[in-house]
């Protein structure tokens, strides 16, 4: 019998103004295509400008007709992540819905951002937290959903305030893990202050399983000669274990529902709900322990303030 494929119902989002990053390719592609079809305006945060204008096409080509834009964004630079911050406080539009989705996996050795930071730490935690801190304003004109890509990786994570950067010993699944835990504090400790504030912003997390993405090649890949095991062997689990890997169609759709749907809550865990929550249609789940440390997230969140020069208040 032929799996069915799963699948959710996106309400119409016409009128609204979405915002994705990471969205060259992969699951923030995917999401970008599904909002775009579902009537969203959306802007696509780029580093790579072919990059970002191929996937453009690509949207347009599924859904002709939507408005679909990238801006400039290196989110391992925190001079980056403050020009488009004032590239959208001039726009002054407010935004409905956004996806902290963008990432950096794994890199086999240490690398540093041009801030002097650990490139997953900054990629995937720091430029993220930075941003929202800038379009803060905008998000709570639009009343927005935010949510927030985390991964299976985060239920490993730990939080080594004393070695953030992982200068002093750097291991890579430990640190992309560490980075991933790091972005879904900052998530919860967002919603809590949001709900406190009377923000009217939401703030959710979702996981994406396993499913299959650049990320697997592009992050083990780094700097190496030859490619990693992962990303020879992760396409071909894609293909041929379909019940552990999945691919984006799947994979995104948990932050797509979380984004969007009416029924998704705040501070609340969105993944597939698979054996193993690996893949298939999105579920409300159970945050990890590890993400329900509230005093470690205070701490973080007044550490990225001061590691990124950026204030982040929801009063």
């Amino acid at each position: 019998m032929a799996r069915t494929k799963a699948n959710i119902d996106i309400p119409d989002l016409r009128g609204t103004l979405a915002l994705v990053t990471g969205a060259s390719d992969g699951l923030g592609l995917e999401i970008a295509r599904r909002l775009a079809l579902a009537g969203a305006e959306v802007i696509m945060p780029v580093r790579n400008p072919k990059k970002g204008a191929a996937a453009v096409d690509r949207i347009l080509a599924d859904a002709p007709g939507s408005v679909v834009s990238t801006r400039a964004l290196d989110l391992a630079s925190l001079r980056s992540v403050h020009e488009l911050g004032e590239v959208l406080l001039r726009e002054g539009r407010p935004i409905n819905i956004w996806l902290n989705n963008a990432g950096v996996m794994i890199p086999p050795t240490r690398h540093v951002s041009e801030d002097g930071f650990e490139l997953q730490f900054a990629t995937n935690f720091l430029g993220h937290f930075a941003l929202v801190a800038h379009a803060l304003p905008l998000l709570k004109a639009g009343h927005a959903h935010m949510t927030t890509m985390s991964s299976l990786g985060s239920r490993n994570g730990r939080i080594d305030f004393d070695d953030l950067q992982s200068s002093k010993k750097y291991k890579p699944w430990p640190a992309y893990n560490q980075s991933k835990l790091a972005l879904t504090l900052f998530a919860r400790e967002f919603a809590h202050r949001s709900a406190a504030q009377q923000s009217g912003v939401i703030s959710n997390v979702a996981h994406p399983g396993l499913t299959v993405t650049n990320l697997q090649g592009s992050g083990p890949n780094m700097g190496r000669d030859s490619r990693s095991a992962m990303s020879r062997t992760f396409p071909w689990m894609g293909r041929h274990l379909p019940s552990v890997v999945q691919q984006v169609d799947t994979g995104a759709l948990p932050a797509l529902y979380a984004a969007t749907s009416p029924d998704a809550k705040n501070d609340t865990f969105y993944g597939p709900g698979g054996r193993g929550h690996l893949t298939g249609a999105p579920v409300e789940q159970q945050y990890y322990p590890s993400a329900e440390n509230f005093e470690e997230a205070k701490q973080l969140w007044a550490v990225a303030e001061d590691l990124s020069g950026v204030t982040l208040t929801l009063r």
